[in-house]
């Protein structure tokens, strides 16, 4: 039996932030697949390395700038240049080197499936674990939608269709969150005939409607056949491929089938009901400010596991919370800020509030907005002059609360927001925050002094007269 003060289980994302943050402790990281979790292996990582030789190869497509490439080779060549530089970048989807840092901190890594035998006692395929605290990092694992037929024709996941070689003639993408856009997005790129079915009114449902159409228009022009409102209702196997049959009345023939149809905490084989806890299965752990698990001593979770913004860069947030907490310190975690960002072209990049979840929260934002074309001149000389900027504030408060951009490199820009809705900055100071010129980021400058100068213009409050 093997004694340990901090066992993680699962060894992805955000368990990298706890196994060498907690002081003299002994720690043990439980892994079954891959050390380092899915992101730079099959998703994130892989998924911008094909994006980016994507968008390299494309340029050769502008009449402004193809006379800078010569010998611009084929779209199929193109896309085996692309996984061979993804493969080379996610180590042939080898995690020794995560596992050789892992160790290098002192932390002891053990392969294998773990589940909880009893408070304090983890079983990993026969070995037992004593353990004083407890992180569960499992992850989620990908949704299979209920369609008739499809258990009858291979499928991709998203993990497939970025560990793949092979490229389809034809796609169909079901869903239209971030995961589907960018793979509708990166495969047309590459001269696959792409179809993106979205059971909603809209692409990205959650984020700003113009955010949804622009993204659309992108993913058209393209190339993408874009279908919104529409549902699959039977898939049947053909001899090259797939047909569906859509809730319009269409049929689509395709080579090859992607889910993209969301993911769901993997909560299931690990015992939870050992230690109390009884969860349906594909629902989140419930968690506290400081990651612990409601109702449950000595118990930690991070990750998607959780059901808290879904990210990469939240289950890093979340495991420097519960280091920090493991050595003592009260630091609770704050979502508000986190950010989200769509890697079609250009980036679509967003924090905080949109305007409908502020008015769900009670709040009647102020929004201004700016265009990259008019706005940055790092646009024009970059031919990137598509974009376009969105920012919220509160009047309550006269901080601001929430973005949505579009641009190059928005994913870097939005993070002034980001750190803006974290610190509570007001508007008027946020907005003599001076960007270099030309910069992408000089598109965050006309909304912020609308803003100010619409917060300062309005009629004195009581309560702010008397300040």
């Amino acid at each position: 039996m093997d004694e340990f003060d901090v066992v993680i289980l699962g060894g992805g994302a955000g368990a990298k932030l706890i196994w060498g943050s907690v002081g003299q402790r002994s720690v043990a990281v439980v892994e079954q697949s891959r050390v380092g979790g899915a992101c730079p292996f099959v998703a994130c990582v892989p998924s911008k390395a094909m994006l980016r030789t994507a968008r390299v190869w494309h340029l050769g497509a502008d009449p402004q700038q193809s006379a800078l490439f010569t010998g611009r080779v084929p779209a199929a060549e193109a896309y085996r240049l692309a996984c061979e530089r993804r493969d080379a970048i996610v180590h042939q989807r080898d995690d020794t080197l995560n596992a050789e840092a892992l160790q290098r901190t002192g932390a002891v890594l053990v392969r294998g499936h773990g589940q909880l035998a009893g408070p304090g006692v983890l079983d990993v395929e026969g070995r037992t674990l004593r353990y004083q605290e407890l992180v569960i990092n499992t992850g989620s694992t990908p949704r299979r939608p209920d369609i008739p037929g499809l258990e009858s024709v291979p499928v991709w996941t998203s993990d497939d269709a970025l560990s793949t070689t092979d490229l389809p003639s034809s796609m169909l993408v079901l869903g239209g969150g971030a995961v589907g856009c960018e793979l509708g997005f990166l495969f047309a790129t590459f001269g696959t005939a792409v179809t993106l079915i979205q059971r909603g009114p809209r692409l990205l449902p959650t984020e700003e409607p113009r955010a949804s159409a622009t993204v659309e228009q992108t993913l058209t022009e393209r190339g993408v056949a874009v279908q919104t409102g529409a549902t699959v209702t039977a898939v049947a196997k053909r001899s090259d491929g797939a047909e569906a049959q859509l809730s319009s009345g269409q049929s689509v023939f395709v080579e090859q089938i992607v889910l993209a149809t969301g993911r769901s905490p993997q909560v299931t084989g690990l015992g939870l009901s050992n230690v109390g806890l009884t969860l349906d299965a594909g629902a989140a752990i419930p968690i506290d400010e400081r990651c612990r698990v409601a109702g449950a001593e000595h118990l930690w979770a991070i990750g998607d596991v959780t059901g808290k913004s879904a990210f990469t860069h939240t289950s890093h947030y979340q495991g420097r919370v519960v280091a920090a907490n493991l050595r003592g310190h009260a630091v609770r975690a704050d979502y508000a800020a986190i950010p989200r960002a769509v890697y079609v072209e250009p980036t679509l990049a967003s924090v905080g509030h949109t305007v409908v979840s502020a008015r769900r929260a009670g709040i009647e934002p102020i929004a201004a907005s700016s265009e990259m074309r008019t706005a940055a001149v790092r646009s024009s000389t970059d031919g990137q002059a598509a974009g376009w900027i969105t920012v919220l504030a509160d009047p309550a408060t006269e901080c601001v609360i929430g973005a949505t951009g579009m641009g190059q490199n928005a994913e870097e820009w939005i993070a002034l927001i980001s750190q803006a809705i974290r610190a509570a900055t007001p508007v008027a100071l946020l907005a003599d925050v001076v960007h270099p010129f030309p910069s992408f980021g000089e598109l965050l400058e006309n909304p912020l002094w609308e803003l100010r100068e619409a917060l300062h213009a309005r009629p004195a409050t009581p309560t702010s007269a008397a300040q």
